[in-house]
């Protein structure tokens, strides 16, 4: 009922541009596809998105989204997955490897067995944070002068309505 994506765009406005592109083309075939054209909204909402700091950052930004079925027990191996990057990078041959994109980073050697090595609490946490409040995801000094920067005062904020002055 929904993706994770790393995606690097390289210049304003590309990233609402493919995702425009990506959940319109979407829907319109999934719509085609099973005859429910008119029925209504696909996706609950717009994209989220958040800047990330290092490389350490991206890296378990990585592991999370290529670990998110096996922490909903939908496979017990993130290569298990065909549908997820994990896969492809794990098993499938170079026509397969395709579809992906080189890594901004280098990946570790070990790469099968930390990607199913389970996750930090604290990057899970601090991931579906930056998810939910498109707060930029790395240390707390980078952050906050990011936020500074770009304005982003909002991802700060808790949600609702704030309360009356007590």
């Amino acid at each position: 009922n929904h993706w994770h994506l790393v995606l690097h765009p390289t210049a304003d406005g590309d990233l609402s541009r493919f995702m425009q592109w990506l959940t319109l083309t979407h829907t319109q075939q999934l719509r085609a596809r099973t005859e429910t054209i008119g029925y209504g909204h696909l996706y609950q909402g717009r994209y989220k998105s958040f800047l990330v700091d290092t490389d350490m950052y991206l890296a378990a930004l990585i592991k999370y989204v290529e670990r998110n079925p096996v922490r909903a027990k939908l496979v017990a191996k993130v290569e298990d997955w065909r549908w997820g990057s994990g896969h492809h990078r794990l098993n499938s041959a170079a026509e397969g490897k395709r579809i992906l994109a080189d890594p901004l980073i280098d990946l570790p050697e070990n790469y099968r067995a930390w990607i199913n090595e389970s996750d930090k609490e604290d990057d899970i946490k601090n991931i579906q944070h930056s998810i939910i409040k498109s707060r930029p995801f790395g240390s707390a000094s980078w952050a906050d002068r990011i936020i500074e920067q770009y304005n982003l005062i909002r991802t700060t904020r808790e949600r609702g309505r704030p309360r009356k002055g007590t």
